[in-house]
């Protein structure tokens, strides 16, 4: 297998879901995992947290899967590209649900010909606004959701792990 590493970034989590979250990306990533939580400056009450990884690609996928769908959860996770894989980026949020983006070498997101030819085909029939779909394809909701959380994460102590093979 390939391997590749990435960051999970927990931006905001209740204190009783936090030994969850920790279990979930434990199992994900096949090691233990304790993460250092601390307070969540926009929402009161919450803890956040990061966690640099390395493992097989998709290792992202497995991480964001073990979290997506958890109320009271607000998450990032990236994965860089390796030989012969773009990279990915997975953001959650409980109003948004899961956003998924292919990433490039430079950290771009690539939006794949047919999703843009099926937006321009909706918004020609009068479907939806091509600039918001396409606001969609980028995920800038849920970076808009998300940006606070970031800012207040700034400094914020980050710890390698490595998948168990």
């Amino acid at each position: 297998m390939t391997t590749t590493r990435g960051v999970l970034y927990v931006h905001a989590s209740t204190s009783a879901l936090c030994p969850h979250v920790e279990w979930a990306v434990a199992g994900a990533i096949g090691v233990r995992v304790s993460l250092e939580w601390t307070p969540q400056p926009a929402q009161p009450g919450a803890f956040r947290a990061e966690l640099s990884w390395q493992g097989d690609v998709g290792t992202g996928a497995k991480i964001a899967s073990a979290l997506r769908g958890w109320l009271h959860l607000r998450f990032e996770v990236t994965e860089e590209p390796a030989a012969g894989t773009e990279g990915a980026r997975y953001a959650y949020t409980p109003a948004l649900g899961i956003f998924h983006a292919v990433t490039g070498v430079h950290g771009d997101i690539m939006i794949p010909e047919d999703r843009v030819k099926a937006a321009m085909i909706k918004a020609a029939a009068g479907e939806v606004d091509l600039q918001e779909e396409l606001r969609k394809l980028v995920g800038k909701p849920w970076d808009d959701e998300l940006e606070p959380f970031r800012y207040a994460g700034e400094g914020a102590p980050v710890r390698w792990l490595h998948q168990v093979v």
